[in-house]
C-alpha cells in the first residue's frame, strides 16, 4: 500500500496545478478584458467631453467675434485737461483725461490737424459746467454728447443735435463715435 499511497499523492498534487494553471488564466482572461473595457469607456468619455467642448468653444466664438480691422474704430487719447469750474466762488476744478473714440485711423489723422482749436472747444465747454453738472452720469453723459458735438463742428461735421432736431446737416455724419474719460477728478 505504500507504493498505491505513493503514487496517489502525486496524482492529488497534479490535480491542484492544474486547477491552478486554469484559475491562472481565467483571472488574467478577466483582468485583460476589465482594462480593455476601461479604456474603451475613457476613449469613449474622452471623444464626448472633446465634442461637447468644442461645441461649447464655437458658441463662444460666435458671440465675440472678432473685429474686421477695417472697421476697428481707431482711439485717440487727448492730453489731461484741468480747468476752473462755474462753481460760485471759483473754488473748484476738474482734471480730465478723454479718448475719442473714432470711425477709423484716417479721421485720427484728421482729427490731430485740429486738435487745437478741438482742445480750446472742450476747454469752453467744461468751463461752463458747475462741479453738481459733471458728477451726476447724466452730466457726464450730456458732457460727451456736447464734446462730440464740439468736434464734430469744429472738423465741419454734421453734428449730433441739429441730426436730431432735423436742422439742415452741414456735411457728412460725424465719425466721433464716443468720448471715452479715462480720469475725472473735481476738486
Amino acid at each position: 500500500m505504500s507504493a498505491a499511497a505513493a503514487t496517489a499523492q502525486p496524482v492529488a498534487e497534479a490535480a491542484p496545478k492544474k486547477k491552478g494553471k486554469k484559475l491562472l488564466f481565467i483571472l488574467i482572461g478577466v483582468v485583460v478584458l476589465a482594462i480593455a473595457g476601461a479604456a474603451a469607456a475613457l476613449f469613449v468619455l474622452k471623444k464626448n467631453t472633446a465634442e461637447d467642448e468644442g461645441e461649447h468653444d464655437e458658441d463662444e466664438v460666435a458671440a465675440v467675434k472678432p473685429v474686421d480691422p477695417k472697421s476697428a474704430p481707431t482711439f485717440l487719447p487727448l492730453d489731461n485737461m484741468v480747468v476752473n469750474l462755474a462753481d460760485p466762488g471759483g473754488n473748484r476744478y476738474i482734471q480730465i483725461g478723454l479718448t475719442l473714440q473714432l470711425q477709423d485711423a484716417a479721421t485720427g489723422d484728421a482729427v490731430k490737424a485740429f486738435m487745437p482749436s478741438i482742445r480750446s472747444q472742450i476747454l469752453v465747454i467744461l468751463s461752463k459746467r458747475t462741479a453738481e453738472d459733471v458728477l451726476s452720469a447724466e452730466g457726464k453723459s450730456k458732457l460727451s454728447a456736447d464734446i462730440i458735438a464740439a468736434v464734430s463742428e469744429v472738423m465741419g461735421y454734421a453734428t449730433p443735435k441739429a441730426e436730431d432736431e432735423g436742422k439742415k446737416k452741414r456735411g457728412p455724419a460725424s465719425p466721433v463715435q464716443a468720448v471715452l474719460f479715462s480720469s475725472f477728478i473735481v476738486q
